[in-house]
This record gives structure tokens, C-alpha cells and sequence, in this order.
């Protein structure tokens, strides 16, 4: 199916990008395109124009500045795959990438565009809820962060505001930290029917949940009942009944229950990983 009409334009700033937005009424940002596309020939999107941002080199890197770790929004995952620095520091941020489509998929597409597409069912949001990451987002009046327990809203909902833009990811650097994600993804699709991020430190767990329901979501129940020991007999313990079957998506693929059973069951394989 083809796209209705739409304008094409190509930023070459981040202010640039802001100004076009303004300008061009119902626009929508395209950075890889591997989710706006795919709508817009499903006439489930009709922008009037795409303001391309993909070469705008202030969105693109990945770096640290003391204690935090700065992914520009324009990061593709291939980058975040391979990235010395955050296999070092935030291996859990190269391990969802891993998970991300394919080969096309990973060298096109952004982070920036994955987390403000909000997709239930995408790979990062689960883990950088348990990161407890920020989130940079910038307009023509300034700019402002959000923590990443306040950015998902609902499905394909997130508390990016009209004329705004995601510029940065910013990431804490957390010293002796494990962490991991575990994933159970549909056999044709590959998005997650269950993933589960976990981030362990000696302060005590952060667990977050992906694929199962309207939005990304922390599994406070498991992270009170963990606390700080790690211990399979606990985990286990922990990780039964981890989150309430009427808080999940139900569908051909999957029901709730089973879905909330999942949940526990990844839960418990994400710590295994995190603390081998």
C-alpha cells in the first residue's frame, strides 16, 4: 500500500529540526524509519511532512561526562551493539540492541526513534526503566528532562509534548552494577511477547517489564521482595505471582496469565544471567 502525499524535508540541526516542526503542521520527525514507515503505508500515520533528522550529527554518539553516561537520540542500535563504552559500563543497553530486528533494522534505526515510538512491545524501555535513565527533551522555548518512569504513557504514548524532540539519553554509570535482559520473542515478528530488564546493585534490584502490557512497566512487587539478596532460593520466592494478570495485554499469541507467568519465569533467567 502506498503513503498519502506528504513534504519532505532534511534538518541540519537540532534547531533547524525545531523550526520545520513549527512550520509544517501534523509533521512527524523520521530517523530510521523502520517504524513511521511501515504505519504510513498502513494509513495508520498521515503526516503532512517527514523533516528528516538521521544526519543531524548533534543527535549521534555515545559518550561519558562524569557520572552518566550521553547516547545521542540519533544512536542507531548497530552503534549501541558495539559500543566499547557501554559494554563496559551499561552492557545491558548492547544486550536489547541484540535483540532489535535485523542486520537493516539495527544499522537504520535510532534508540531516539525506537523510545519515542513507545512500542509495548520494544526492547529498551524495559531497561531503561530499570536504569532509571533520563531523558532529554528539547524545544523552541528550551528544554527539560524526564525520568524514564514518567516518559511511557500508554501505548505509543509518551510525555514527548507537540514541537518537542528527544536529544539525549542520559544514563547512569552505576559502579558494581549487574544487569541484564531476557527476552521471549514471537518466532515470525521477533518483538517481545515477554522481556524483562533487571539491574542488580548491593542497594537492591530494579526489574522492569516489556511486551506484555499497554507500556513498559517496573515490577515493584519482585524489586520489594528481592531486596538485596540475590540468592536462587530468593529469586525464586520472589519472582512468584510477579505482577497482576490484570495489568497485561492478552491476545492470539498470548493471554494475560500466561504472559504473567512469563514475566517471572524471565525475571528469574535475566538475574540468573546478570549475576553469572
Amino acid at each position: 500500500m502506498y503513503t498519502t502525499d506528504f513534504d519532505y524535508h532534511r534538518a541540519t540541526s537540532v534547531q533547524n529540526a525545531l523550526e520545520l516542526l513549527a512550520a509544517n503542521d501534523g509533521a512527524k520527525l523520521l530517523a530510521g524509519g523502520h517504524s513511521l514507515v511501515p504505519s504510513m503505508k498502513l494509513r495508520l500515520a498521515s503526516p503532512s511532512a517527514l523533516i528528516d533528522i538521521s544526519q543531524v550529527e548533534e543527535l549521534q554518539g555515545i559518550r561519558q561526562e562524569g557520572d552518566k553516561i550521553i547516547i545521542g537520540a540519533g544512536t542507531t542500535h548497530a552503534q549501541i551493539l558495539h559500543s566499547e563504552l557501554l559494554k563496559q559500563l551499561c552492557p545491558i543497553l548492547p544486550e536489547a540492541a541484540d535483540w532489535v530486528g535485523d542486520p537493516m533494522v539495527r544499522n537504520c534505526g535510532t534508540i531516539g526513534g525506537a523510545l519515542a515510538h513507545a512500542d509495548p512491545a520494544a526492547d529498551y524501555p524495559a531497561s531503561i526503566l530499570a536504569l532509571e535513565a533520563d531523558l532529554k527533551l528539547v524545544s523552541r522555548d528550551g528544554e527539560r528532562v524526564v525520568a524514564a518512569a514518567d516518559f511511557f504513557h500508554g501505548m505509543f504514548e509518551t510525555a514527548v509534548q507537540e514541537g518537542e524532540m528527544l536529544t539525549e539519553i542520559h544514563v547512569p554509570v552505576l559502579a558494581g552494577a549487574k544487569m541484564s535482559y531476557a527476552k521471549f520473542p514471537h518466532p515470525a515478528s521477533h518483538y517481545a511477547i515477554v522481556g524483562v530488564a533487571v539491574v542488580l546493585t548491593d542497594g537492591g534490584a530494579k526489574v522492569a517489564l516489556t511486551g506484555a502490557g499497554a507500556k513498559a512497566m517496573r515490577l515493584e512487587r519482585v524489586e520489594a521482595a528481592l531486596g538485596s539478596d540475590y540468592s536462587e532460593q530468593n529469586v525464586k520466592r520472589a519472582t512468584e505471582n510477579a505482577v497482576d494478570p490484570g495489568l497485561l495485554l492478552g491476545d492470539r499469541f498470548a493471554s494475560a496469565e500466561y504472559r504473567a507467568h512469563l514475566a517471572g519465569v524471565f525475571a528469574q533467567r535475566a538475574i540468573a544471567q546478570a549475576t553469572a
